[in-house]
C-alpha cells in the first residue's frame, strides 16, 4: 500500500518534540536510513496516536511511496512484544507492518505504509448492509491468527490479569470519574460480580488474542480485490479465550450495531470457528458446540471488556489529559447495562451502575437469555 506523495514540509512546522535530545536522535536516526530507503525527510509528518505514549509519524520516499515511523520512547513503552507479535501475526498469514528498521535504544521504528484509512472510516453506523461484507471479512481473519495459537508464546490473559482489568472500573470510572463512594454492600456486589465474569470468561478456550480488534485497527487497502485488511496495534497480544476477539470486534468503543447484525456476524464467525476445530466437537475441549453457549460467553466476555474500557477511557482523560475518550464512556456503559439486563446473576451489578449512572430502572416484563 502506499500514500499519495506529499509536498515537502518544514519538518519542525509539522512534528513537535517535546524533548530537544530526542527530536536530535530522531533526525540522526533517519539520516542513517535516507540511503537505504530512500527517504525525503522533509516530508515527514503526523500519521496518528494512541492512547499510549506511541504516536506514528508518515515520511514519503524517493519512490513515491510512503511510510511509517513509529515514536515509542523506549521509558515509556516497549517495542519488543509489538516485534514479538507482528511476527506471530505475519506468520499467520495475516496482512501487517513490514518491520523495515528499528532502533532499539531510542524507541524508533520504520515500517511499511498499509494504508491512510481505517475501516471504521468508511463504516456508516446507519447503513448496516454496506458494513456487512466488511465484518465478515474481518472476522475471518481472526480464523488463521487463532490456529496459529499455542500455549507459551504470549502472556496468558488468565484470571489474574482478567481482575486487574476489571478493578480499572472501580479505580478510574467509579472512584475518580463519578467521585462514587461504595459502600460495604456495593462493594461485595463488584466483587462478587468480577468473580463470576471471571469464571466464565476463563471457561472459553485459549487461543492467541489481539486484544483491540476493532475498525479502529484494521486498515482499508487500496485495491480491496486484492488484498485483504491490515491489523494494527497488536503489541499487547496475549493467549486466552476465543470469545475476546470477536467481541471486541463488535462491541466496538467508537460505533454500535443492531443485535442483529451483531448476531448475524457472530453465527457466521461461529460457523467457521467450528469447522476450523476452535471450537465445538471437532476442538480438543469440545465447548462451544451450541451457538447459544457460544453467544453467551461472548457477552459475558464483552461485559468484562466494557467496564474495563469505561476505566481505561476515565484514566486517560484524568490522568492522560485525552478528553476524547471519555466522551465515548455512554457507548460502554450502554453495553453493560444491556448485557447485565440479559442475565439474572447480573442484575446486583446492573442495580449499582444504574445508582452511580443516575438511571431510573424501568420495570416490566423482559423475555431473554437469562
Amino acid at each position: 500500500m502506499s500514500a499519495t506523495t506529499s509536498p515537502p514540509l518544514n519538518p519542525s512546522a509539522a512534528v513537535v518534540w517535546a524533548d530537544s535530545q530526542r527530536a536530535q536522535a530522531f533526525r540522526a536516526w533517519l539520516d542513517t536510513l535516507v540511503p537505504t530507503h530512500g527517504l525525503r525527510p522533509a516530508t515527514v509528518r503526523p500519521a496518528s496516536a494512541d492512547a499510549s505514549f506511541r504516536r506514528y509519524l508518515r515520511v514519503d520516499t524517493q519512490a513515491g511511496v510512503s511510510r511509517i515511523i513509529m515514536d515509542a520512547p523506549p521509558d515509556k513503552e516497549d517495542c519488543r512484544p509489538f516485534v514479538q507479535v507482528q511476527a506471530l501475526l505475519h506468520a499467520a498469514g495475516l496482512r501487517v507492518p513490514e518491520i523495515l528498521d528499528w532502533d532499539a535504544e531510542h524507541g524508533f521504528m520504520l515500517l511499511s505504509d498499509v494504508g491512510t484509512q481505517t475501516l471504521i472510516d468508511i463504516l456508516d453506523a446507519d447503513r448496516p448492509e454496506d458494513a456487512q461484507a466488511w465484518y465478515r471479512h474481518a472476522s475471518d481473519l481472526l480464523l488463521p491468527w487463532q490456529q496459529a495459537s499455542r500455549p507459551g508464546v504470549l502472556p496468558a490473559y488468565d484470571a489474574a490479569l482478567l481482575r486487574r482489568e476489571l478493578q480499572l472500573f472501580p479505580d478510574w470510572y467509579l472512584g475518580q470519574h463519578r467521585q462514587a463512594v461504595l459502600d460495604d454492600r456495593q462493594r461485595a456486589t463488584l466483587e462478587q460480580a468480577f468473580e463470576r465474569i471471571v469464571a466464565e470468561n476463563l471457561t472459553a478456550p485459549s487461543v492467541f488474542v489481539h486484544r483491540d480488534f476493532m475498525p479502529r485497527n484494521l486498515m482499508v487497502p487500496a485495491d480491496p480485490r486484492t488484498q485483504p485488511l491490515a491489523v494494527l496495534d497488536f503489541q499487547d497480544a496475549v493467549y486466552g479465550p476465543v470469545t475476546y476477539d470477536i467481541a471486541s470486534l463488535l462491541r466496538d468503543a467508537f460505533i454500535s450495531w443492531d443485535e442483529d447484525f451483531v448476531i448475524d456476524i457472530t453465527v457466521r464467525y461461529w460457523e467457521k470457528a467450528r469447522k476450523a476445530g476452535l471450537v465445538g466437537a471437532a476442538s480438543q475441549s469440545g465447548w462451544g458446540a451450541d451457538f447459544g453457549e457460544f453467544y453467551r460467553a461472548v457477552e459475558w466476555m464483552g461485559l468484562q471488556r466494557h467496564l474495563k474500557v469505561a476505566g481505561i477511557f476515565a484514566r486517560l482523560t484524568l490522568r492522560d489529559g485525552k478528553p476524547k475518550y471519555l466522551a465515548d464512556a455512554p457507548r460502554f456503559i450502554h453495553y453493560i447495562r444491556s448485557t447485565c439486563s440479559r442475565y439474572r446473576e447480573l442484575a446486583p451489578l446492573l442495580r449499582l451502575v444504574d445508582q452511580v449512572e443516575n438511571i431510573q430502572p424501568q420495570f416490566g416484563f423482559a423475555y431473554g437469555r437469562v
